[in-house]
Parts: structure tokens; sequence; C-alpha cells
């Protein structure tokens, strides 16, 4: 299968290693410094684009390979107030684009987990569900992506929640603290306390390879197909 990047810092590069070892070619290599590449041959031969750069430049970055008739496989967060305007791209069969916060399997797991302990823990209104994310310094947006899709499957099960908030202003707001540190690459925790004790899940991420290769994954999955996905549609089981 024929790839683009788009972004290649540590991320890009760990995704272009994943890639080659998988059997695909890299065609085209997109950075801040040769965006008129996105209008050429090499850009236009790929099958899919895989999008990781950052929240001020993803959704002109998406749309640049739309116009190229490029599907586009982005884990780019901090831009998602534009989502709409990319679903209405897809509509249609018009585009091909698959999203996800995250793409580590380990963290769809805790998806999972955290949606199923969620919906025990709404008849227990003694305990005081709480988040936090640690990412590294070099990470723009906070919250995470990730923390606020946990956000958001927590709240939907959890009626004495109605939002999150890194500042809560009332009991119905989720708080989740935001850390930046080192190089870590990416941590989240899930805490249910009470006066008598606490419930905790956590997941820890290594290194960038569990995100870079289900990037891939599901570029390899995208590949043939038009519309807008997630990991829920790639992933069977969260859809449980």
């Amino acid at each position: 299968m024929n790839i683009a990047l788009i972004g290649y810092g540590k991320m890009g590069k760990t995704i272009e290693e994943i890639a080659l070892s998988r059997g695909h070619k890299i065609v085209s290599i997109i950075d801040v410094d040769n965006q008129s590449d996105f209008d050429s041959d090499a850009f236009r031969s790929a099958d899919v684009a895989i999008e990781f750069s950052t929240p001020a430049t993803a959704f002109d970055n998406i749309n640049k390979a739309f116009d190229q008739g490029v599907a586009v496989v982005s884990g780019t967060t901090g831009w998602l107030d534009r989502m709409p305007e990319i679903e209405e791209r897809c509509k249609d069969g018009k585009a091909a684009f698959f999203y996800s916060s995250n793409y580590s399997l380990g963290v769809n797991i805790f998806f999972a987990l955290n949606k199923h302990l969620a919906k025990i823990m709404n008849r227990f209104e003694a305990y005081e569900p709480s988040m936090k994310e640690i990412h590294h310094i070099h990470k723009l947006d906070h919250p995470s992506g990730t923390a606020i899709t946990l956000a958001d499957g927590l709240i939907a099960n959890i009626d004495r929640k109605t939002s999150w908030s890194e500042t809560p202003e009332n009991d119905s707001q989720l708080k989740i603290v935001a850390e930046r540190v080192g190089e870590v690459p990416g941590t989240h925790i899930i805490e249910y306390r009470s006066q008598e004790d606490a419930i905790r899940i956590e997941h820890e991420a290594f290194s960038r390879r569990g995100f870079a290769l289900g990037s891939v994954v599901a570029a390899e999955w995208l590949k043939g197909k038009k519309g807008k996905f997630s990991m829920s549609d790639m992933l069977d089981f969260l859809n449980e």
C-alpha cells in the first residue's frame, strides 16, 4: 500500500518505520517546510495519508489531502470543534476519513473498561469520579484527546456528571487534571473516591509505537472505503 505522511516529528518517523516493516511504501512526506507537495503526483499516488501534525494545522492538512482525492487517517487532537466540516466532506462517499484520539489497542480496551466501570459506579453516589492525564512537555493541547474521550464515556454513564472541566465550578462537572512532564508518552488515571476507599483504573503507554502501529492498521483497514470512521468501526468490541 502507498502511504503519505503528514507531519514528520517523532510520531511520523515511528509510523514510517512501522509502515515499512509491514511492507508498505512511503510515497510522500509532508511537513511545515514543503506544503506545496500536497499538489504533487507523489502525494496523489497515496492510498491513504496518515496525519499527525498540530492542532493549528490539522484541519487544513486534512482538507488539502481530500482536495487531492487521498483518504486520511488522523490522530491529531485539539481541533475537533471543526470536525462537523470534515464529516460534511465525507458525506455521499466524497471522501474517506478515520479519526481516533488514540490508536493504541490497549487504550481502546481502556475506553471500553471505563464505560463499563462508570455504569457500575452510577449506582454508588458516595464515590466521586475524577481524572488525571500526564503527557510529555511537547504536547500542545490539554486535556488530551484521550482524556476527553474517556470523560465523554464516563459522563454518558454517570447521571450525576453532565460535563467536564479542568476547573470545575460545581459538583456536576468531572474534574480533569492535565500534567506535562518530561517525555511521558501518555498516562491516564480514572479514580472513584469515597470517604472509605478509592477505586482506580490506569493506562500507561511505554512508547509511541502502540499509537503508531494502530494508525497503520487503521490505514490498512480504511483503504478503498468512503465515509467517516472511528476505532469503534474497526474494533467490534467497542460497540458492545
